[in-house]
């Protein structure tokens, strides 16, 4: 059953979680680490971002990946 609160509630987690992720890429950019480590490091961080996505929508659609 679709509920408003619920999308509400998702919406909210999905804004806070992107301004995380971007102050994390803005301050590994900021720190200007060696080339290797600062690729790895934005890889892992778009790849949390994309786990976090997924586990939100996947949570709105009745099928949680983690139940908090």
């Amino acid at each position: 059953m679709f509920s408003v609160e619920s999308a509400v509630q998702t919406l909210v987690y999905l804004i806070v979680a992107g301004l995380i992720f971007w102050l994390l890429w803005w301050l590994v950019g900021y720190c200007a680490l060696p080339e290797p480590f600062n690729k790895v490091a934005r890889v892992l961080l778009a790849v949390m971002a994309v786990l976090v996505i997924i586990g939100a929508l996947l949570g709105f659609a009745g099928h949680p990946v983690i139940r908090w």
